[in-house]
């Protein structure tokens, strides 16, 4: 088998976090539509995340954001989303890029989408990702409705220890 020299699978990943942008932009500009809520998982050591020391001393390698009940400042650009969540009754900003994004679901409608990430602990230095309290660019404010997590909850399908069955896109590629 020939080497994959245009790297189809990165393709793949990015036109997939392409529907996370789309979706994320028509949030920012009607809201949540019927149901809908998403479970954002993201790498907070990813380059370009900008969250603060308080949470990243928490959530040291990931966290998980829910959009559902009250979240503002929604802030969508090619590259991340900006938004303002509350933790613990204390308002944050965050900026996530969607090379960060690990895992996107959507209960409402059982949707799901796992990406993989690269590490950034050794390229977080000069490029904002390491500046925690650098708040996300300021947009629009408003106040609709959301809440945070830091793990979600079990889906159907999970076992009794809260492990799935998910397949990546490295279930199909195939092994040299």
């Amino acid at each position: 088998m020939s080497e994959d020299i245009i790297r189809y699978d990165i393709l793949v990943q990015n036109a997939l976090r392409g529907v996370i942008r789309k979706v994320l932009s028509e949030v920012e500009k009607t809201g949540l539509p019927g149901n809908h809520h998403f479970f954002i998982t993201f790498v907070t050591t990813a380059p370009g995340v900008r969250i603060s020391n308080r949470i990243r001393e928490q959530y040291p390698e990931q966290m998980t954001i829910v959009l559902q009940h009250q979240f503002w400042d929604l802030e969508i650009g090619e590259t991340g989303f900006g938004i303002g969540l509350s933790f613990s009754d204390v308002p944050e900003k965050l900026y996530v890029p969607y090379a960060a994004v690990r895992g996107f679901y959507d209960p409402s409608v059982n949707f799901e989408l796992e990406f993989d990430v690269a590490d950034g602990d050794a390229e977080a230095g000069d490029d904002g990702a390491a500046n925690a309290d650098e708040p996300a660019a300021e947009g629009p404010a408003r106040q609709d409705d959301s809440e945070t997590v830091t793990e979600a909850p079990a889906k159907d399908g999970e076992d009794e220890d809260g492990t799935a069955d998910v397949v990546s896109l490295d279930a199909f590629r195939k092994k040299k």
